[in-house]
């Protein structure tokens, strides 16, 4: 089937994208503002058409358990959720890590911390980027600013996942999920056959033939020099990915005096902000960071020795600038600003900050 274009919002693009990427298998449970990815899954029944499995479990934790035992047979398999519910993913997501398993996660962010509020939010930066769970890994973060992207990096997420064996992460918040937008939906791929995995995922547990040893799937080692072993290992794939897939979109970065640093909805925001700052004959760029994890701290550090200062964007109560500030090392001003609780900032409200902080200190 050819590329569709049609309107519908974030959630809804995650769902249909992971349908035609040829997704074996999601496993969810609703919690606002992410519903619609499972809801969407549920209305289009994929086990009908291509296979896909499409499960609610009983709980967050379930769901991430069922991820990984389909991820441990070399499957396509994903999950949703939003804040509180991520956080009752954590010690899976680590256990991914530990295991080396590909999945793809999805967190449409809301305003914390506890129950907080349903209103869209960007405070699980820290929770996501650093390792919300036990042990020292990482997740591959994308941080999408439309409900395009929020469809293109379902196959990106998943691509990166298998390519390096390590879980990839949909960093999202209540704004992107709940908007509506035009999007270009992927074609149909077909699942990969058993003999297709077997040949991509020699590790994958799908039986034994007489030709090797079983394949055991297991983060857990009481051997304390193998573990190191184990981790230095996962340390030397991070610092691949560090190398290759360093993510980040410039905008009117060339001329400019200060620059915004933002992701996600608020980087939508910021570059309203360029424009009025540009009419007032303020010169403002924006950097913008696709891959929160690896944070692309080479440009920011290039940055710093051109820009007079810069302002980080945040709907958070400033987690991001800490990256920002250690990529330039104390060679520029670096000023935060950020709203709480599910309110989103305006763009005239960032030029008053810019101008504040950054401009007139």
């Amino acid at each position: 089937m050819s590329e569709e274009i049609t309107l519908m919002k974030g959630n809804e693009a995650v769902a249909h994208a992971a349908i035609r990427y040829g997704t074996d298998g999601y496993f969810g449970y609703p919690i606002t503002p992410q519903s619609e990815v499972l809801e969407t899954l549920m209305n289009e029944a994929p086990w009908k058409t291509t296979g896909m499995i499409v499960l609610q479990a009983e709980s967050e934790v379930a769901a991430i358990n069922m991820v990984y035992g389909g991820a441990s047979c070399g499957k396509a398999s994903m999950t949703s959720s939003s804040s509180p519910g991520m956080s009752l993913k954590q010690e899976g997501i680590s256990y991914l890590a530990g295991s080396e398993l590909p999945c793809l996660l999805v967190n449409v962010m809301r305003g914390g911390p506890g129950l907080g509020t349903i209103q869209p939010s960007q405070s699980d930066y820290f929770q996501t980027v650093k390792g919300g769970g036990h042990g020292d890994y990482k997740l591959i973060t994308l941080a999408p600013n439309s409900v395009q992207e929020m469809a293109d990096f379902v196959e990106l997420g998943f691509e990166l996942a298998f390519k390096y064996r390590n879980p990839a992460i949909i960093l999202s918040d209540g704004v992107i999920g709940q908007m509506m937008e035009k999007v270009k939906l992927p074609e149909f791929r077909p699942r990969r056959t058993e003999e297709e995995i077997r040949e991509q995922c020699p590790w994958a547990t799908l039986g034994k033939p007489a030709s090797r040893k079983p394949n055991i799937i297991t983060s857990l080692e009481l051997d304390a020099e193998k573990m190191e072993k184990n981790n230095l290992r996962f340390q030397a794939k991070y610092r691949e990915i560090e190398k290759n897939e360093v993510r980040f979109e410039e905008t009117n970065c060339k001329d400019a005096d200060y620059l915004l640093v933002a992701f996600g909805s608020t980087a939508r925001i910021c570059l309203k902000t360029i424009e009025l700052a540009r009419e007032e004959g303020i010169k403002v760029g924006l950097l913008r960071p696709i891959t929160l994890w690896p944070f692309p701290s080479e440009i920011l550090s290039q940055y710093a020795d051109k820009v007079k200062g810069m302002l980080t964007v945040e709907m958070n109560a400033g987690q991001m600038v800490e990256d920002v500030r250690l990529a330039v090392n104390g060679k520029v001003k670096v000023e935060f600003y950020g709203r709480l609780g599910g309110i989103v900032p305006t763009p005239d409200k960032v030029l008053e900050a810019l101008k504040e902080k950054v401009i007139q200190s």
